[in-house]
Order: C-alpha cells, then structure tokens, then sequence
C-alpha cells in the first residue's frame, strides 16, 4: 500500500514499540532514513538499539508501529521480502560462512539478490576489487582476521544490492586501524551504490567521522536527533551517553 503524503526514497519507522513481558524494551522510537544518506543510532549499552533495528528489518515482533519503505507500507511483510525490496542487513555476529572462500561469501549474496549465477560472479568481482579484497578472495573466511572478517560480511550485504543498509556495531572487536578503515568502507559503500545506512555503533570516532545526521535513544525512548554538531554539544546526550571527553572526541573526528 501506497502511503499518502509520505516521501518516496525514504526508510520510515513510526512509534516502533517492542514490549516483552512488561519490559519496554523500545518505546515509541521514530525514525527517518533518507536514501542516500548515513544516519547513526547511538545510546547507552541497553538502550534499545539493537531491538530496534531488529523490529524495523522484522527479526523481532513489534508491539506497535508501522514500516514505510520508499513510500509503501511494508509493516506485515517477512525479513526475506523486505531484503527483496531493498532493505537488508547485518548483524553484531559476523556469520560469513566459513568453509567457503570470500568470494563465494560475496558471491552467494549476489545470488540472493535474483542474479544469476554469471551476474552474480560479475557483482562479487566488483564488490571485492572496489573494497580491496581482491588479495583474499580465495581464502575460507575463517582464515580472516576479524577485521578483514567483518569487510567480507559488509560485502556480502551490499551484494544484495541494498536501497537502505542496516549496520549493527560492524566495529565490534576490532582494533584502531581496523575501525578507521571501516568506517572509510562505509562511506566508500554509500558514495558508489547511493543507498541509505544507519549504522548502531559504539566507536564514536566511526560515528561522527562518517554519520550526517544521529539519533539518540535512551532506556528504549527517543533522546534527541539532528546533525553531528547539534549531537555532541546537546546536554542531555552528553550526560546521558557522551560525556564531556567523548563529545570532546567527537568534536575532533567530526572536524576531521
């Protein structure tokens, strides 16, 4: 169903509410993903963000709301039928499948997309020279360092040829170098294929070095949005999250 006086190109979440046995683990959380552009989600360990992602892109049931993808209501559909409209995803665990070589991980998105199999040897070529993987892509994934490891994840989601991609902490586990050049990978990803990103992310460096508009939540209700600058000076999110030495370091990456 086509949504009156809703935008096209736009990833809409109204009052997500995910309740489990009296605990509101999300409560009324509103969202707008432009296509095209990279939104952090960011929050206290618990605040909801993860569930969050997980009720918009269907891997858990909603108490309320509602999904608008791209102007059309899409609340009662699977997480397979929303990944063939365009909405796709990766999770805190990596879950390349390990025995099979990068290039097949990569690959296997590609097919999961409806290419068929030359197409899809021909994306997965171009996805791993354009995140420079070429040099791995002939080992299993479970020879991978984890940063590597988690790239190779990243590729496979964009295989699918997303129109807005879901990050959760794609920065987990990884080291300094690994993180900044992640977050180079991210917006490498949104400046080739235009699709939309909201990313869930601790590393604040990855936030505000690539993210042009956050949002915040706390304790599973909405705390503040608006663009980097507005975030990191904002009161309430520096006593609830930042601090004043991450707004600090947030200052400097965003400058950066």
């Amino acid at each position: 169903m086509t949504v009156g006086g809703t935008s096209t190109k736009k990833l809409v979440a109204e009052q997500i509410r995910v309740h489990f046995e009296g605990v509101k683990a999300v409560d009324g959380i509103d969202l707008e993903l432009e296509h095209g552009q990279i939104m952090g989600l960011i929050g206290p360990n618990g605040a909801g963000k993860t569930t969050f992602m997980n009720a918009v892109s269907h891997f858990v049931g909603r108490t309320t709301g509602r999904i608008i993808l791209d102007g059309v209501d899409v609340t009662k559909l699977a997480p397979h039928q929303l990944a063939a409209r365009g909405l796709v995803r990766t999770f805190q665990d990596v879950a390349t499948f390990p025995e099979l070589t990068v290039f097949e991980n990569v690959e296997l998105g590609a097919l999961g997309s409806g290419l068929n199999r030359r197409k899809a040897r021909q994306r997965a070529w171009e996805l791993i020279e354009s995140l420079d993987l070429s040099h791995l892509a002939a080992l299993p994934s479970s020879a991978l360092p984890h940063g590597d490891e988690r790239r190779v994840g990243i590729a496979r989601a964009v295989a699918v040829n997303p129109k807005y991609l879901l990050l959760d902490e794609p920065a987990a586990g990884l080291d300094d170098d690994e993180s900044l050049q992640l977050a180079d990978t991210i917006a490498k990803i949104r400046d080739e294929i235009g699709c939309g990103v909201l990313l869930v992310e601790h590393d604040m460096r990855i936030i505000f070095k690539v993210c042009e508009r956050i949002q915040v939540i706390d304790f599973g209700k909405p705390l503040a949005v608006g663009t980097p600058d507005e975030i990191r000076n904002n009161s309430s999110v520096i006593e609830a999250y930042l601090g004043v030495k991450g707004a600090e370091t947030a200052k400097g990456h965003h400058s950066a």
